[in-house]
């Protein structure tokens, strides 16, 4: 007769990370059920499976609070990039954009929207999303019904409850809502909650200027970009009443200290916390983060649940002017980088708009001109610039860097490769953010902008780099900020520690061992469609709620994740 195991799965022998910051421990973790169960000592003998984490870090899994995986993870149970680097659990209705509620009639819209705003292949969500819902109940009762390797919590985005009320021409024109529309507004929030939202977004920069980095699809300014103030304090009014959710906001007015106000205001009406996008160095204007970072302090010491979500990746951006749509806040250069790639070559090839761009350079920080290295051109005309900067092609050719750039783009029928370097270049100054000790990690944009940007290996980055060989935070501080600190803030109920009681949410890593992978292309999306991707090494085991989903940075196709409705399940 045979015996019954006391444990499901043992982590033996590893160094164990709480996710309070408290020192490391040497020991095991025995898990029952998808909790765990016993912190300590625990006899292997008395398990059903093993982990040998001999010579590991043992750490709770980790909390990607900034993600757009609303449409991959239909398609992508292990809504990678997140899930190859140690992720366990995702936020997803991120910046206002979303797919529910949205009308059968709207949904040829909502999709075409995230095709330059995120910049997701139309083909793929086309082909990989169910359309199975509506409303925003029957969006989380099919992610419910989808096979998950991530625990997913909702985000209720604002985007589209403002073309459901106000209708989409209305809503694209930023028409103040009426006192009934409010209402509605109101109400489909509360519904939506009611179902497992956990909170409200919205991405509000302005239709045009310096800061319109992001369009719709067709250049024109997206909802929730011209959404009002009012419509904020109607939302968060509906978290104040429930004393529930989060806010998740971007807000980029051009006037700071209204932008300031306001999420403090946002942040007092509903007694709830906001989370604020974005906290990035620029090695041209430390200024600007830290005055961030002090307004954070000011908000910290007076209570102000207001908390800064931190870029805390060099990732960079690879791409060609095929795709490319981060240089929007340009009216001129989003004119002509918009339109088919017949179109888009004859603009950026045509000498009489050179001038206009010229005259209107992008100033976004994504990728300013002088940070853009010609990576891999794709003619034996344009072989020669490999690996320059287009400062240099320009010195050498005698051409504006703009001519510089476009020509050699148009030359190889915009298939040249570029490379972007990350405002903070190679200063300390990211080292700065990092070391905030309440600066939230991350802002992946998992799931979005796939053919430039491959920020979702921001753990690996933090623990690799930051920690082990910059040394700017200890493991014992990475994993609380990795883990617990995300967790506790964004709404998440029960994960974030390894904790007797708690979900068995575990990360075990080589610390010596573990690395990014290269930048690759693959094409793994529906229809065919190509994104760009970094693996990482050194990740021993992956579990979520209990079941190993990783094992030696391989997908063991196990499917335990759960879609975290009120943060919780």
């Amino acid at each position: 007769m045979g015996t019954i195991s006391e444990y499901d799965l043992v982590i033996k022998d590893g160094m164990i990370f709480d996710g309070t910051g408290a020192p490391r421990v040497r020991g095991d973790i025995g898990i029952t059920g998808g909790k765990i169960t016993t912190i300590g000592h625990v006899r292997a003998a008395d398990a059903t499976q093993v982990i040998d984490a001999t010579g590991m870090h043992v750490a709770p899994g980790f909390v990607d609070l900034h993600t757009h995986y609303d449409a991959q993870v239909f398609w992508d149970p292990y809504c990678t990039l997140s899930g190859w680097h140690g992720i366990t659990s995702v936020a997803i209705g991120n910046c206002g954009f979303g797919f529910a509620p949205v009308a059968p009639e709207q949904r040829e819209h909502a999709m075409r929207s995230m095709t330059r705003v995120e910049a997701i292949p139309y083909e793929s969500m086309r082909l990989g999303l169910p359309w199975d819902w509506t409303t925003f109940p029957e969006y989380l009762d099919s992610l419910d019904r989808t096979p998950k390797a991530l625990n997913i919590l909702p985000y209720v985005p604002a985007g589209p409850m403002l073309v459901d009320v106000l209708g989409l021409e209305d809503a694209k024109a930023g028409r103040v809502p009426t006192e009934e529309e409010h209402a509605r507004l109101a109400a489909m929030l509360h519904e939506s909650m009611d179902a497992g939202g956990c909170g409200w977004s919205a991405q509000r920069l302005p239709p045009s200027g310096p800061a319109a980095v992001q369009r719709d699809w067709d250049g024109t300014p997206m909802p929730t970009d011209v959404m009002h103030d009012e419509t904020c304090r109607v939302f968060a009014r509906v978290l104040a009443e429930r004393n529930q959710g989060v806010q998740q906001v971007t807000l980029t007015t051009g006037d700071v200290r209204h932008d300031l106000a306001h999420l403090e205001e946002v942040a007092q009406l509903s007694g709830r916390p906001v989370l604020h996008n974005v906290v990035q160095a620029f090695e041209d204007r430390p200024h600007i983060h830290r005055r961030s970072i002090e307004w954070l302090e000011r908000c910290r010491e007076r209570g102000i649940p207001v908390y800064g979500q931190g870029v805390t990746t060099d990732a960079g951006f690879t791409f060609t002017f095929e795709d490319w749509n981060l240089y929007d806040d340009s009216e001129a250069w989003m004119e002509a980088t918009t339109g088919t790639l017949a179109e888009r070559l004859h603009k950026l090839g045509d000498p009489d708009r050179r001038e206009g761009l010229k005259d209107n350079l992008p100033s976004v920080a994504t990728a300013p001109l002088d940070t853009v290295t010609v990576l891999s051109p794709r003619s034996p005309e344009t072989e020669q610039f490999r690996e320059m900067s287009v400062r240099q092609v320009a010195d050498k050719t005698g051409k504006h860097p703009v001519d510089a750039m476009l020509d050699i783009a148009v030359t190889d029928e915009l298939r040249t490769l570029f490379f972007a370097a990350p405002p903070q270049g190679t200063s300390d100054l990211l080292k700065e953010i990092v070391q905030y000790p309440h600066m939230l990690f991350g802002v992946s944009d998992g799931g979005a902008h796939t053919k430039f940007l491959t920020a979702g290996r921001y753990p690996t980055e933090t623990l690799a780099v930051q920690v082990r060989e910059n040394q700017w935070i200890t493991y014992e501080e990475a994993h609380r900020r990795l883990s617990a600190l995300p967790a506790q803030l964004a709404g998440f109920q029960d994960r974030g520690l390894l904790r007797t009681g708690g979900p068995a949410d575990v990360v075990v890593y080589d610390a010596e061992g573990l690395a990014i992978g290269p930048n690759e292309v693959v094409e793994d999306l529906p229809g065919g469609e190509w994104r760009r991707i970094q693996t990482a090494t050194g990740y021993h085991a992956v579990v979520v709620n209990g079941q190993q989903t990783i094992a030696d940075d391989t997908q063991t196709e196990t499917h335990s994740g759960r879609l975290l409705r009120h943060g919780t399940g």
